[in-house]
């Protein structure tokens, strides 16, 4: 029976933590029938989400038959995921060139294949400082604030290597070959970086960490204590929304003729954070609750559950007491019913 849309994707991933366990587990979300290659038993645990939705084989990499025994799970799958540093596939005897032609061998990694890096140790803070985002992230004053793991590993690692591996697929079903998909951290933040890069191009973003439309020195992008100790997120950009921003603040239509004038910017943020901080976030989110003024309570992981509208989509769930996110994107038959 199908399970979801890749339950005809057969995947091999090598044990490892981080970027390629989540692509892995992803894959299996949406029905990929996945096997990790483990070097010792490991207990299921349900706290290790990245392991849901996957079977588990033991093998010793370092003996002949361990070797024997991965070469034909491989041979038996489409894609294989891998995460080492560079070349400890191949000193295994397991490098692509060891794998069917139809094989689709996804590699990730932080510096990538090549380069004066490839081979040195770094994580999620290293890989994002390289590429100059982690430099506009945090207050002008201070260091840059590291956006949990998220940007590096999850976003320019995971999701291009997801990325590679569904784009190779398509490909194989033109030409009936497989590819090898080289991700790198460093490859995948810059290309999220579009919108950044453009606004340089065009001289209206600065260099200067706490000072951009997107990096918390706007008035109307930034977030904002309540009385309660609490916060919000203010998320109003553009000039519409800007002004139902204003109105349920209680100042004058009239700043939103200037909204995107950087020299009133610290005098507005100080007067909203004045008005903010006369009520509890709750009682804010009820004032803002239904506009477009994109004013949200900040919620901590346990009220995020809770919240309405993430609650009636589930988008968090608890399985075995565990909680953690449902399988995402959703998919639903062309004429069915929506989800």
């Amino acid at each position: 029976m199908n399970k979801g849309p890749l339950a005809s994707l057969k995947v091999v991933e090598f044990s490892g933590l981080g970027p390629a366990p989540l692509a892995g587990q992803l894959l299996a979300d949406l029905g990929a029938q996945v096997t990790t290659v483990d070097r010792k038993p490991v207990a299921q645990d349900p706290t290790d989400i990245n392991r849901r939705g996957k079977r588990s084989v033991v093998l010793d990499l370092k003996a002949p038959e361990g070797i024997a025994a991965a070469r034909l799970l491989i041979a038996e799958s489409d894609v294989l995921i891998e995460g080492f540093r560079p070349g400890v596939m191949e000193r295994l005897d397991l490098g692509p060139d060891t794998c069917p032609d139809t094989m689709i061998y996804a590699r990730m990694t932080g510096w990538g294949q090549t380069g004066p890096w490839a081979h040195v140790a770094g994580h999620d803070i290293n890989y994002l400082g390289l590429t100059g985002a982690l430099n506009a992230m945090g207050a002008g004053d201070a260091p840059p604030v590291p956006p949990l793991n998220l940007v590096a590993d999850y976003g320019g690692g995971t999701m291009f290597l997801i990325f590679g591996i569904l784009s190779a697929v398509i490909e194989r079903g033109v030409t009936g070959r497989g590819q090898v998909v080289d991700a790198a951290m460093v490859d995948g933040v810059p290309a999220m970086m579009g919108l950044i890069h453009t606004m340089l191009a065009q001289g209206s973003w600065t260099q200067e960490r706490g000072s951009n439309w997107l990096d918390g020195a706007a008035p109307f992008y930034r977030c904002y204590t309540c009385a309660d100790g609490k916060f919000v997120a203010v998320g109003a950009l553009e000039s519409q929304f800007y002004v139902i921003l204003l109105e349920k603040l209680g100042l004058p239509p009239a700043y939103a003729d200037d909204q995107n004038d950087r020299s009133n910017w610290p005098a507005r943020a100080a007067q909203f954070a004045a008005i903010f901080a006369t009520r509890s976030r709750d009682e804010w989110a009820g004032i803002f609750a239904g506009t477009d003024a994109c004013v949200t309570p900040v919620l901590s992981f346990k009220e995020a559950v809770e919240h309405p509208h993430m609650a009636q989509r589930g988008n968090l769930e608890r399985r075995d007491g565990v909680l953690q996110a449902g399988p995402a994107p959703r998919f639903r038959p062309l004429g069915g019913p929506a989800n």
